[in-house]
């Protein structure tokens, strides 16, 4: 079966033509990160536009490099949710708009599901049950992944995700958005031990928080800057990678113990983070677990990995109707 996937939940206008889950015949991303940079950040106006001119092309450039016509296709597939309402909004309306045309199948598909999906591209003797970590810009959530669409949510951020930590850490260090690639670089030649930063406490020992250990280091720059003093960067952002990363690992693998796991899974932006792959390595060795970790290349936003959970969804029925809308905030 192949799916036409859509993907505009943030800031990348992505399409991708994927074979029964697992197989990716093409796939193309048009990211706006050059003109996010001057910003610091993600505009969603801006990002919404941006959308509007790239996905006719994009998804045309898809169908090209899969050698198929759109009636080649046997479903459309996008992102209805979470994400930025206006990017959203253009995905969902272009895919309803290209089922209701050619009579396919419309797949909705949640971005977190995707997100956990692109492991079953890499790795094609993956299947469920599984623990999953997923780490990215907006979520950080410990799941238990059931079935193919059966989840459950044992751990997630109480208010920052990992991802916008790094980035708005990244701010305060003077590195350009997107934070985490640098913070990641400058960690390579940095000392983890020279700053000792906070490791915040929860209530459930599986959910996170990472706002305090954020503007822990936010203020120990502003605090340096004030008297004068030398922050060395690469050594700050050692210590601040190595503290997230701790948190998270130590957190996902005592999830993993706790709930009798020796499966488990890593996705999102985030795990495109050397530090956390190898940490979460180490430890999945030392705990005798099987850890799956997508490449760097579908970590980040991708139609590839919504066209593969889009084949799952279909499988279980889960089609939609022309009064798919899009959902900003959604729980998994």
């Amino acid at each position: 079966m192949k799916i036409l996937a859509i993907e505009s939940s943030c800031d990348e206008t992505a399409c991708a033509v994927v074979e029964d889950g697992r197989t990716i015949i093409s796939s193309v991303v048009a990211t706006q990160i050059d003109e996010h940079k001057l910003y610091g950040g993600v505009v969603p106006e801006i990002a919404s536009r941006r959308h509007c001119e790239n996905i006719v092309g994009v998804c045309d450039e898809a169908l090209i490099k899969a050698d198929l016509k759109l009636n080649d296709c046997d479903a459309v597939a996008v992102t209805y949710a979470p994400g930025l309402i206006g990017a959203l909004l253009v995905g969902v309306n272009f895919a309803k708009s290209l089922a209701l045309a050619t009579k396919k199948p419309l797949i909705p598909v949640h971005h977190i599901k995707g997100h956990i999906a692109a492991n079953y591209i890499a790795h094609g003797e993956l299947e469920p049950p599984y623990l999953c970590l997923v780490a990215s810009g907006g979520h950080s959530h410990i799941i238990k992944v059931k079935d193919y669409t059966e989840f459950e949510t044992i751990g997630r951020t109480l208010d920052d995700a990992a991802g916008e930590a790094f980035d708005k850490a990244a701010r305060s260090m003077g590195f350009p958005y997107p934070g985490g690639v640098h913070i990641d670089k400058a960690a390579k030649l940095g000392d983890s031990a020279r700053y000792k930063l906070p490791v915040p406490k929860t209530e459930n020992p599986y959910d996170f928080s990472f706002s305090g250990l954020k503007t822990a280091v936010i203020n120990l720059v502003h605090n340096a800057e004030q008297k004068g003093d030398e922050i060395n960067k690469n050594d700050l952002a050692a210590s601040f990678q190595h503290t997230v990363c701790t948190i998270l690992t130590s957190k996902f693998i005592k999830a993993a113990l706790d709930n009798g796991y020796k499966t488990i899974a890593l996705a999102g932006g985030v795990a495109a983070n050397s530090g956390l792959r190898e940490m979460l390595t180490e430890q999945a060795e030392i705990h005798g677990m099987k850890l799956y970790i997508p490449p760097v290349s579908l970590c980040g936003d991708n139609a590839a990995m919504i066209g593969s959970q889009a084949f799952y969804e279909y499988l279980a029925g889960n089609i939609a109707d022309s009064s798919l809308n899009a959902v900003a905030s959604l729980k998994l």
